[in-house]
């Protein structure tokens, strides 16, 4: 059977998942096993979907006030980000802006897509913005490395006239009651090699491993020393302990259910 079959729409959050642990993947993507987020998570994601709705509100020119109003958190955390970078969120006739902007690439089969909370785009350069809900994070080279990152700036290098030399990509995080703060990463060719050479051994170990889960069952395997760095690790080794005792019991219970033979 030809892998053709097997294709599917890539994110970014699914390729962080498939390189960070293909075990996980399989688990969410193939067997639709997933847990419930807890209220504290439910209630981050919430109030983020609102700020998206909020910028994407703004950007179209609709009215903004009631979503304001209603939620003063939402209120200061936007009125913050208006006064850290004014000339983001200010209009310029010689610039093209969109917020949720989504794009495309067809790679291998494999749709990969993309959607930017804001892409602003002059004769010069391109510029992706996205808003983060959550605090700004220490190790700027852990999210340079993330695929978010990757595949942002790949795809719309790919997808676009500009170099990638002309394309940079910042992120805001907007969560309260600090100050809206930003990082931003440039790009250049050099980037866009490594990361179409690691995006190219990623899609080939996909199709390697979901020809084996289709046509022979054979599960997604852990990345070399998981343990280490997979946030998944503890997860699984729980879930391989509990199963070798589920295996115990039955075995024990079926012996307990052989009669004795008289010598």
């Amino acid at each position: 059977m030809g892998t053709n079959y097997f294709k599917m729409r890539l994110s970014q959050g699914q390729l962080n998942l498939l390189a960070t642990c293909p075990p996980r993947f399989q688990q969410v993507y193939l067997d639709r096993l997933t847990s419930l987020p807890n209220p504290e998570q439910q209630e981050t994601q919430t109030w983020g979907k609102c700020f998206h709705l909020l910028m994407q509100q703004r950007e179209l020119e609709l009215p903004i006030a009631s979503l304001l109003t209603e939620n003063e958190e939402l209120n200061q955390a936007y009125q913050a980000l208006v006064e850290a970078a004014p000339e983001i969120l200010l209009q310029n006739s010689n610039q093209w802006r969109e917020a949720e902007h989504t794009r495309t690439l067809s790679l291998n089969g494999y749709l990969l897509t993309v959607i930017y909370d804001l892409l602003i785009a002059d004769e010069q350069q391109a510029r992706i913005f996205d808003w983060k809900t959550y605090l700004k994070p220490q190790n700027k080279t852990k999210l340079a490395q993330n695929w978010q990152t990757r595949l942002y700036l790949y795809l719309l290098a790919e997808t676009s006239l500009y170099l990638p030399e002309q394309i940079s990509m910042t992120y805001w995080f907007v969560k309260l009651p600090n100050q809206p703060q930003s990082l931003t990463f440039n790009y250049n060719q050099k980037q866009h090699q490594k990361t179409q050479q690691d995006l190219m051994n990623l899609l080939r170990n996909l199709d390697d491993w979901l020809v084996g889960y289709w046509e022979q069952k054979i599960f997604f395997p852990h990345n070399f020393n998981c343990q280490e760095s997979c946030p998944y690790s503890d997860y699984f080794l729980a879930e391989e302990i509990s199963s070798k005792q589920q295996r115990t019991e039955t075995l024990i219970s079926a012996i307990a259910g052989i009669e004795e033979i008289p010598l």
